[in-house]
């Protein structure tokens, strides 16, 4: 039988939900946010059902400093735009093309940053990239390099924002193991991170580094053959012609490619009054396009992959 070769490796799981009380907030989400905090590097993590609602959050944790404007990159999930939107602030865009697969510097408030780093996660990052008092946001959902089933965590030194975090994902309540004693500080969100999707991401977590070194030769390959300095161990993107012709093409040799991402400023919902005008992302729209990052791949898949690729360019 003939197998599509995946753009991700997608791990599958089998969870016995008799291990969590009434499977939303167990003590493993206490050792995930543990776990993750300590490979970044810094003091504190908060578990959050998704990364799309810890920008949210992040937006409206202090209304006096709610940035109003937040400049971002055109090509980016449209997630991260309906996150500052729908917390009440505003959009603007940027040409930044060369952000995709990368950590990169969502905002920065007077005293402090935030960097959005959903499609990276490596040791000591925190460390290497923020300041005590800065903010960064990792993402679990299912493709990313640390997948689970979707949730997020917001990291940093910080513990006045962090203890905010902390009761806002619980409905704004202070933390107690029975839900009647717990203290209501301010009308909070839904946004805590079930205990089935911590699991889930502790698990994918004790072969994470393996993945990544094997990724990492992926990428070493890729390079070599296509004439790329790649770095990302999310998305492997190469520039082609018309890129929804060369998704069909490989499509139809058995390959599943991506296109990562849209333009956001060409669609009237983020650019009504068409002001923002960025031309490279306009022309990477159309010539973007991601082959499979998927560390499962056999040596004679990934020499089918790239004869195809060099077929179809």
């Amino acid at each position: 039988s003939f197998c599509m070769i995946q753009l991700f490796n997608i791990n599958t799981h089998t969870i016995d939900t008799s291990e969590f009380s009434n499977m939303l907030h167990d003590d493993i989400v206490i050792q995930y946010e543990k776990k993750i905090a300590d490979y970044v590097g810094a003091k504190y993590a908060c578990a959050i059902n998704s990364a799309t609602n810890a920008i949210f959050l992040i937006m409206k944790m202090e209304e006096y400093m709610n940035p109003r404007t937040v400049k971002i990159p055109s090509i980016i999930p449209p997630v991260v735009a309906n996150a500052i939107i729908t917390s009440g602030n505003r959009v603007e865009f940027t040409d930044d093309v060369k952000w995709v697969g990368d950590s990169y510097i969502l905002h920065k408030f007077r005293t402090y940053k935030v960097v959005d780093s959903a499609q990276k996660l490596e040791p000591n990052q925190f460390r290497k990239e923020c300041k005590p008092n800065d903010l960064m946001i990792f993402s679990h959902y299912p493709t990313k390099p640390l997948g689970g089933v979707d949730g997020g965590v917001i990291v940093t030194d910080d513990y006045k924002k962090y203890k905010w975090f902390k009761q806002a994902v619980l409905n704004g309540t202070t933390f107690s193991n029975n839900n009647w004693e717990r203290g209501i500080s301010f009308p909070g969100y839904k946004f805590y991170m079930s205990s089935i999707q911590a699991k889930i991401i502790m698990n994918n977590f004790e072969h994470y580094d393996k993945k990544i070194s094997t990724l990492d030769k992926l990428v070493d390959i890729y390079n070599k053959e296509l004439g790329y300095k790649n770095t990302s161990k999310h998305l492997y993107r190469i520039e082609v012609l018309d890129n929804e012709r060369f998704v069909q093409k490989m499509k139809e040799a058995g390959i599943i490619c991506g296109i990562h991402y849209p333009a956001l400023h060409l669609n009237p919902i983020y650019n009504e009054d068409n002001k923002f005008d960025c031309p490279k992302s306009k022309k990477l729209q159309k010539r973007t396009v991601s082959l499979p990052m998927n560390e499962r791949l056999s040596f004679n898949e990934l020499g089918y992959i790239l004869d195809k690729v060099k077929e179809n360019i």
